[in-house]
């Protein structure tokens, strides 16, 4: 059997059904619960956990990754930023999710194209 979204094989009984659409557990997760950059709530969790450890930020190796690749590039399209780190799309939305409520990132317009730039 094969995922309806992302095309990867799916192993007998670890398939998944959403609105009529068969799909892998991976996907089922981006279905139920889709990275969303622009959460006020989740902006000002991050500030106060911020606040309360000092201004400290714990990121994982692909945050500092991004951070590291935006800083020397001045800011790049999801698509390309994701084939830098060689990870899917997806993950790096969720990634760049984390590091926009953290007011690490921002998305920008450049020649008419959304880039994603460090804040």
């Amino acid at each position: 059997m094969q995922c309806d979204k992302c095309q990867a094989p799916i192993p007998p009984g670890e398939e998944e059904t959403i609105h009529g659409r068969t799909v892998c557990e991976d996907c089922l997760m981006d279905i139920l619960s889709p990275a969303r950059t622009c959460d006020p709530w989740a902006v000002r969790s991050a500030q106060q956990t911020m606040d309360t450890m000092a201004g400290t930020v714990h990121l994982n190796p692909n945050q500092e990754r991004i951070l590291a690749l935006l800083a020397e590039s001045g800011g790049l399209a999801l698509a390309e930023l994701a084939g830098r780190l060689g990870l899917k799309v997806q993950d790096v939305e969720r990634e760049i999710a984390a590091l926009r409520h953290m007011e690490k990132v921002r998305g920008a317009l450049k020649d008419g194209h959304k880039i994603i730039r460090l804040w």
